[in-house]
């Protein structure tokens, strides 16, 4: 299969320029994808362009990562509401280091056939003069083609309206492609559906300062089943970075994943072939409660993004998540697998003699808001002690119900954890 028919059946092709499709087929090419280095860390939002990235080069393509130095210091508006605040130049560049880490765990930059390369934009947007930029690039673009782009209208529209600074960022970003077009032969820039009007722009430029011809493809935009921002969590964004998203985090992210989610997911995230794939799929459908697929999507991008070693420490921790033999774990085991997990202390004496009521431990440890909340929950059966079912409603706990005396694992449904440390 060829590169094009890779994308397709993966349902990574939201929108592409004509004859793509037969360039990538009779040759092989140099393209492109930006990230934004407005944190130090790439969020799992930003993996359906590096995979494709990856899927490129695996297929003998050379491909380019931007990381953009110097339109990192301007501000995409495309699909942004609102201004973005600006950083400093060493906000950027020690965002920039952040991400080179990550991008290499992805790209092979040491192949002699066809080597990644990453570049910073910064090396030649910084030195380009106002003047030299408005006479030889600006003379390129109408202002009336720049109201037209659709991330451009929005803003217009809105009521804070957009900025000189960030109208003029589909200039600089068409700049980087002729850039990366003189100095690599690159014919190709990939990105997300909203980067289309920055992607034919720098196409357009490329055309009529050089009279070359060059391609755009652009990747869906993945909401979740629900309508939700994909990677949205109740904590927030889940991050490549462990030190913001833990790897038992990051793993139990793609583990929850919808069963109406996962087949789509194994064709972006992973490197599976379709066979593997449809076999998945078709295991959702006859034992949905297995959660095969959802294991395996887990552990797949787990290991891209953390390694072989994280992946089989998370996928431990999922599965004590709901075993009953974590009792029979050592409390250091435990803890090292619940890491992240929200804990208090209690002095221990608490638990002497009668105990502590179950109610009143769920409201002061804030799994439920109220003792007839979690009056609620009990009886519906939505708490688990130590990975045990509550059934009655009256149970105290004691020291000797804990994990070595020390140590309880509170659950409510199937996602929200809480450690009690008995000290």
């Amino acid at each position: 299969m060829d590169l094009y028919g890779e994308f397709e059946w993966r349902g990574m092709v939201y929108d592409a320029t004509e004859g793509l499709r037969e360039v990538l087929a009779r040759s092989s090419l140099t393209a492109y994808v930006g990230f934004d280095p407005t944190a130090s860390s790439l969020h799992v939002g930003s993996l359906l362009p590096l995979m494709a990235l990856a899927r490129l080069q695996r297929f003998g393509h050379a491909p380019i990562a931007i990381v953009g130095g110097g339109t990192g210091l301007i501000g995409d508006p495309s699909g942004k509401s609102a201004e973005r605040t600006l950083m400093t130049v060493e906000q950027v560049e020690a965002n920039v280091q952040g991400l080179r880490l990550q991008l290499e765990r992805f790209l092979d930059f040491d192949t002699s056939a066809n080597p990644a390369r990453l570049l910073n934009n910064a090396d030649w947007l910084t030195k380009l003069s106002a003047v030299e930029f408005m006479r030889d690039v600006g003379k390129y673009f109408t202002v009336n083609g720049m109201l037209a782009k659709e991330s451009v209208k929005r803003r217009i529209e809105s009521s804070d309206g957009i900025s000189y600074t960030e109208f003029s960022y589909l200039l600089l970003q068409a700049y980087d492609y002729l850039v990366l077009h003189d100095r690599f032969n690159c014919t190709l820039q990939m990105g997300g559906s909203d980067q289309w009007g920055n992607i034919t722009a720098g196409m357009d430029l490329i055309r009529r300062f050089r009279g070359g011809r060059a391609h755009g493809l652009v990747l869906p935009l993945i909401t979740t089943a629900s309508g939700a921002k994909f990677g949205k969590t109740e904590l927030g964004a889940v991050w490549l970075d462990a030190t913001r998203t833990s790897p038992f985090r990051f793993y139990q992210f793609w583990f929850n994943t919808d069963d109406r989610e996962v087949g789509h997911f194994l064709r972006y995230f992973t490197f599976l072939d379709r066979p593997t794939i449809d076999a998945l799929e078709e295991a959702v459908k006859e034992s949905p409660e297995k959660r095969e697929a959802q294991r395996v999507l887990a552990r797949e991008v787990t290991v891209l993004v953390h390694g072989g070693e994280q992946a089989d420490r998370a996928a431990r921790a999922s599965s004590l998540l709901f075993g009953e033999e974590i009792a029979t774990l050592a409390v250091e085991e435990v803890l090292a697998v619940f890491d992240d997990v929200p804990s208090t202390d209690i002095v221990a004496s608490e638990f002497s003699g009668e105990g502590v009521a179950v109610v009143d431990l769920l409201t002061r440890v804030q799994l439920a808001t109220s003792k007839g909340e979690a009056r609620r929950l009990v009886q519906s059966g939505g708490i688990y002690v130590n990975n045990r079912r509550l059934s009655d409603l009256h149970t105290r706990l004691r020291a000797s119900h804990a994990i070595e005396g020390r140590l309880f694992v509170l659950r409510k449904g199937q996602r929200q954890q809480c450690l009690v440390k008995l000290v």
